[in-house]
C-alpha cells in the first residue's frame, strides 16, 4: 500500500470521526513529512521537488506548502554543511545600538569603515540582480537596512542568500556602517549568516493583528504589534519602580508558598490540586497575606512580595484567574500609614514608566495620578446616596428591603456587610473615576482587619479606586489572635453555609499571632490592574501570556 493510499487526498470527504487525531498522531505525522522532504533533498532533489503543495501524501493535517519550502531549505543547509541554528555568532552590537550611534550622521552615500556583527528578524526583502536589500528588527522593533553585494560578497554567497533566507528568519550580518544613497543607515554586508531558520512564516505585518491571534500566540503580537511589545516593555518598568521605591524605604521582598493547606488571606475560590507523595489535597494560593504577617512575627518589619496568584473565579475585563500581586506589611503602621505608601508606589511607577504623573490612556485621553487623592467613607457615601442614614446597626431585613427594592442581586449566605458592600456598590463601584480612597468598611466582610479606632462596627480598611474599578486594598491589620479567632469561626460557619468565598480557619497562622505580630498597616494591588489603570488596556493586553481555552 503507498502513502497516499494510507492517507487519502485532501480532496476526500472523510467523516470528522476518522480525521480526528491525537495531539502524538499528528505530531508524529509532522515529523514523517519532515523526515521524508530531508530524504528527497539528501537524494539530490531540488527544493520545489522535495515538497508536496496539495499534501497528497500525508492529508489535510500535513503543513502547508510553504511550511514544507522552509522545511527543505532547513535540511539543504544540514546537507550543506551549514548550521541552521548555530550555537555562536559574533554579534558585536545590538541593531538599536548601531541606529543610536550613527542616525543623522551620515550623508547619503557616505561611507564608514566601522565594522558591526548584527543580528534581527528578517522583516523585509528585496532581491535584485547583484544587489539584496533586506530589513533587520531587533526585539524593540528597532529596524535596520542590511545590503548584500555581489561584488562583496561573490556570486555564490549570494546565490545562496536568494536560495536560502525568508522573512522571519534571524539573520546575522557583518559589515561596515554606511548610509544608502538615499540616506537609509545600513550595514554594507561583508559575511552573512542564518542564526535561526525560521520554519513558520509571519502573518501580513501590514495588516493589525486580530485578538484572537494576540492571546494564543502572544510571541507573533510581539513581532508584529508594537503595541504589545511596548506593553511587556512598560511592565517592566512599572515592576521595576515598585522595587526600587520599596528598596528606598527598607522593605525587604520574599517568596511565600504557592501550595497551601489551608486557603486564606482572601475572600475568593481556589483551585485545588493533590500532592501525591503527602497523599493531601492542597490550594492553590489565593493570597499571600498569611505568610506575611508570620514574616512580621518573625522581626522582618517591612515585607513585600509582588507574585502570582489564582482565584478560580470569572474572567472579565479587570479578572483573571491567574494574576500578579504585590501586598506589603508595615510594622508600626496603619492604613493611614500604608495608604500614603500606595499613592507613592504609584506615582512612581507612573513617572518611571511614562515619565509623568499624568499619563495618556490607549483611547487618547489624559488621566492625571498627581496631587492628593479623594477620600470617602462607605458607610458615609451609602446614606448620602439613600438619603437615609446607614451604620453598623441598621439590621439585615432593612438592609434586605432596599436591597430588593433596586434591584441589587443578593447573595445566598449574606450579613450585614455583604448587603452594605452590595448596596454601596450600585451606587459608586463604576463611577468613581478619578483616584479616591473609599475608606472603613464593614466588620463581616474583613475577617483579618482591625476594628475601627472610634467607629464600632467597622474596621480601618480602605478599597481604592480609579477609572471606575478597584485597583488596591489597605488595612490596619488585626494582631489579636483571639478576635482572629472568632473572626475564623465566622468565616468557617459561612463556608459550612455554602459560601465558597469563605476562609478556613489556619490554627498555625493563630498560634502564630500568638507569638505577637505588631501593630502593622497592609496593602494589596494587582500588578495586572495597576497596568490597565495606567495604560487603559484590558487584563488580557497586560498579561503577556494569558490564559485561553484550549481550541477543540
Amino acid at each position: 500500500m503507498t502513502d497516499f493510499e494510507q492517507h487519502g487526498t485532501q480532496g476526500e470527504d472523510v467523516p470528522e470521526a476518522e480525521t480526528r487525531m491525537t495531539a502524538l498522531e499528528r505530531a508524529q505525522l509532522l515529523l514523517d513529512q519532515d523526515t521524508a522532504i530531508a530524504q528527497r533533498i539528501n537524494e539530490g532533489s531540488e527544493l520545489e521537488s522535495a515538497i508536496d503543495p496539495s499534501n497528497r501524501e500525508f492529508g489535510p493535517q500535513a503543513q502547508p506548502e510553504q511550511v514544507q519550502m522552509r522545511v527543505a531549505k532547513r535540511a539543504l543547509m544540514l546537507k550543506e554543511g551549514i548550521a541552521p541554528y548555530p550555537v555562536h555568532l559574533d554579534v558585536t552590537e545590538r541593531i538599536e545600538d548601531v541606529r543610536a550611534k550613527y542616525e543623522g550622521s551620515l550623508e547619503p552615500g557616505q561611507e564608514t569603515e566601522d565594522m558591526v556583527g548584527i543580528a534581527g528578524r528578517v522583516l523585509f526583502m528585496r532581491n535584485g540582480g547583484g544587489l539584496c536589500f533586506v530589513q533587520l528588527a531587533a526585539g524593540d522593533g528597532t529596524r535596520i537596512q542590511g545590503m548584500l553585494a555581489k561584488k562583496e560578497l561573490g556570486e555564490e554567497s549570494l546565490k545562496s542568500f536568494k536560495q536560502l533566507v525568508d522573512l522571519g528568519d534571524q539573520l546575522y550580518l557583518r559589515g561596515r556602517v554606511i548610509a544608502s544613497k538615499t540616506g537609509e543607515l545600513s550595514v554594507f554586508a561583508t559575511d552573512w549568516a542564518i542564526a535561526a531558520k525560521a520554519l513558520q512564516p509571519l502573518p501580513a505585518l501590514h495588516k493589525e493583528l486580530s485578538d484572537e491571534q494576540r492571546t494564543r500566540k502572544p510571541y507573533i503580537a510581539m513581532i508584529a504589534d508594537e503595541k504589545t511589545r511596548t506593553m511587556v516593555r512598560q511592565r517592566s518598568k512599572v515592576v521595576s519602580s515598585l522595587r526600587r521605591t520599596f528598596d528606598s524605604q527598607d522593605f525587604l521582598e520574599v517568596e511565600t508558598p504557592m501550595l497551601q493547606t489551608v486557603h486564606g488571606g482572601a475572600a475568593a475560590r481556589p483551585f485545588t490540586t493533590h500532592m501525591n507523595a503527602f497523599d493531601i489535597d492542597l490550594f492553590l494560593r489565593i493570597a499571600p497575606e498569611l505568610f506575611l504577617k508570620r514574616c512580621l512575627v518573625g522581626g522582618i518589619d517591612r515585607v513585600f512580595e509582588i507574585n502570582r496568584d489564582f482565584r478560580n473565579e470569572g474572567v472579565d475585563a479587570t479578572h483573571a484567574p491567574e494574576f500578579t500581586m504585590l501586598e506589603a506589611y508595615q510594622a508600626y503602621g496603619t492604613y493611614d500609614t500604608i495608604g500614603d505608601l500606595t499613592k507613592n508606589l504609584i506615582q512612581q511607577a507612573a513617572i518611571d514608566a511614562f515619565g509623568s504623573t499624568k499619563v495618556t490612556l490607549i483611547n487618547g485621553e489624559e488621566y492625571d495620578f498627581g496631587g492628593e487623592w479623594k477620600q470617602m467613607t462607605m458607610y458615609g457615601s451609602l446614606s448620602e446616596a439613600l438619603g437615609e442614614e446607614i451604620t453598623p446597626d441598621t439590621s439585615v431585613k432593612h438592609l434586605g428591603t432596599i436591597a430588593d427594592k433596586l434591584g441589587v442581586e443578593r447573595d445566598d449566605v449574606e450579613n450585614h456587610g455583604k448587603l452594605v458592600e452590595h448596596l454601596w456598590e450600585h451606587f459608586y463601584e463604576d463611577k468613581l473615576y478619578e483616584p479616591t480612597f473609599v475608606r472603613d468598611f464593614p466588620v463581616e466582610t474583613s475577617p483579618l482587619v482591625k476594628a475601627h479606632r472610634t467607629k464600632p462596627g467597622m474596621v480601618e480598611k480602605w478599597d481604592l479606586y480609579v477609572r471606575g474599578f478597584e485597583l488596591a486594598t489597605g488595612y490596619s491589620e488585626l494582631n489579636d489572635p483571639v478576635v482572629q479567632r472568632e473572626r475564623f469561626i465566622q468565616q468557617a460557619k459561612d463556608a459550612a453555609a455554602g459560601d465558597a468565598e469563605a476562609t478556613d480557619i489556619d490554627e498555625d497562622f493563630l498560634e502564630a499571632l500568638g507569638v505577637g505580630m505588631p501593630p502593622t498597616g497592609g496593602m494589596g494591588m494587582g500588578i495586572d490592574r495597576l497596568l490597565i489603570a495606567l495604560t487603559g488596556a484590558s487584563i488580557r493586553e497586560t498579561i503577556t501570556f494569558p490564559l485561553v481555552k484550549p481550541l477543540a
